[in-house]
């Protein structure tokens, strides 16, 4: 057998529930390669090594809870655990506790997950960054703001983490970090004990090596058995490729890495064509952002009203916008978004999938900035079921992806096909 923590988890898990692998085994290998690493990548903001192996010790011997039985899983460090800090990426916060565990981590210790630890998030999930490098190549971003969670699993720390997406938080860090994400329907996965950023966009998700893990995760954490991946193959979707929008704004090497996958999937046998989309859809990634800073600045009013001179000028400056933001430019971008829903049906009348950006190109130089979400926002907006899939590497031998987006509802079969596209594109 590999390394232990080198098994994706869905193999973890078998091999737990068959006694081949003992749950302190795998979480002792995911701390040694922490120690061995985490000086160089900085993926995680707490972590209690002690409190680990107990639980791990306590899962092998017990019966089996449910299928994470006996796997670690990392937490983003905006999500609340009540046996840790969560500091939310913010000085404001430091030390917090919480008295319980957010829906989404007491679902996964109800099955059976260990939790790892606390993963590094940027400054309450928005733009400035924590202290992660990227793994692949430590000198660029590791993307935000699920920073800790992709470079975590990226690096082999753990196989499975959660992520959140307001913007792009989950799909750019992931195509950064060369890992799956998976950022489901909105309204999936509980936020209950999930600090909110803005409430008609927070959505719960995933980061993890392949699609089947990351479906595993999210369907114990929606209680949705429905989400699994089959083990036999995926139906065989009709692609629509999305080569609108900001297009034209992504790097040469992004574009070409979205037509190679468009070509290795219709080798394959998918039905692959132009996916139109109406010219005022490039509006919707504004529309978002508007809607971002109108809710953000009502629910950081607490931290603004008596900790505004420890906020980062970035998330100022947001909050400020967001109390310019008139009521009626909010409701018209609402609107606007249920506009594009309605377009967005109708184009998946013939399409099954759309394939388009991740983001704009490989990970940027420097540890500033986590990279531009300008690829991400329209879905994230309309509330679409969303999968990076790694595909090679790129400029600088950095990862290269696609995402593939599907209908609103549809995530059972959006990850059955996108564990089809995953077996031809990676």
């Amino acid at each position: 057998m590999e390394p232990a923590n080198l098994l994706s988890a869905c193999a973890a898990a078998r091999h737990i529930a068959t006694g081949q692998l003992t749950a302190e085994r795998l979480v002792r290998a995911c701390l040694e390669r922490i120690a061995e690493r985490e000086g160089e990548v900085g993926a995680w903001e707490y972590l209690d090594l002690d409190a680990a192996l107990a639980e791990a010790r306590a899962r092998d011997a017990s019966p089996l809870l449910g299928p994470l039985h006996g796997v670690p899983v990392g937490v983003k460090d905006i999500i609340d655990t009540a046996a840790m800090p969560t500091g939310y990426g913010s000085p404001i916060w430091t030390s917090h506790r919480s008295d319980r565990d957010a829906a989404c981590v007491a679902l996964v210790r109800a099955a059976g997950g260990v939790v790892l630890g606390k993963t590094v998030t940027t400054e309450f999930a928005y733009f400035t960054p924590g202290r992660t490098a990227n793994p692949r190549e430590l000198g660029h971003t590791p993307g935000g703001s699920s920073s800790g969670s992709a470079a975590a699993v990226a690096d082999h720390m753990v196989p499975l983490a959660f992520g959140t997406q307001t913007a792009g938080s989950i799909i750019r860090p992931a195509a950064f970090c060369g890992v799956v994400g998976y950022k489901p329907t909105f309204g999936t996965v509980s936020r209950s004990g999930v600090m909110p950023f803005a409430e008609s966009l927070d959505t719960v998700g995933a980061l993890a090596r392949t699609v089947a893990d990351a479906a595993l995760l999210v369907s114990v954490a929606a209680s949705r058995r429905d989400l699994l991946v089959p083990e036999a193959a995926g139906p065989v979707p009709r692609v629509g490729v999305d080569q609108t929008g900001n297009w034209e704004l992504a790097s040469a090497e992004s574009r070409q890495t979205v037509r190679d996958a468009a070509g290795r999937l219709e080798r394959a046998g998918a039905e692959v064509s132009e996916a139109s989309l109406p010219g005022w859809f490039a509006e919707l990634a504004g529309a978002q952002a508007t809607v971002m800073a109108f809710e953000a600045a009502r629910s950081f009013a607490p931290e603004r009203r008596e900790h505004n001179e420890r906020l980062s000028p970035k998330l100022r400056a947001l909050l400020d916008e967001g109390a310019r933001c008139s009521p009626k430019e909010y409701l018209d971008a609402l609107h606007l978004a249920d506009v594009g829903r309605e377009a967005l049906a109708a184009l998946f009348e013939r399409h099954d999938l759309l394939l388009t950006l991740s983001a704009p190109g490989v990970a940027p130089r420097g540890l500033e900035t986590t990279g531009d979400p300008m690829f991400n926002r329209t879905w994230t907006f309309l509330g679409t079921p969303c999968v990076h899939l790694p595909t090679g590497v790129g400029p600088g031998g950095l990862p290269v992806g696609v995402q593939l987006v599907g209908r609103r509802g549809d995530d059972a079969r959006v990850l059955a096909m996108a564990a089809w596209a995953e077996r031809q594109v990676s």
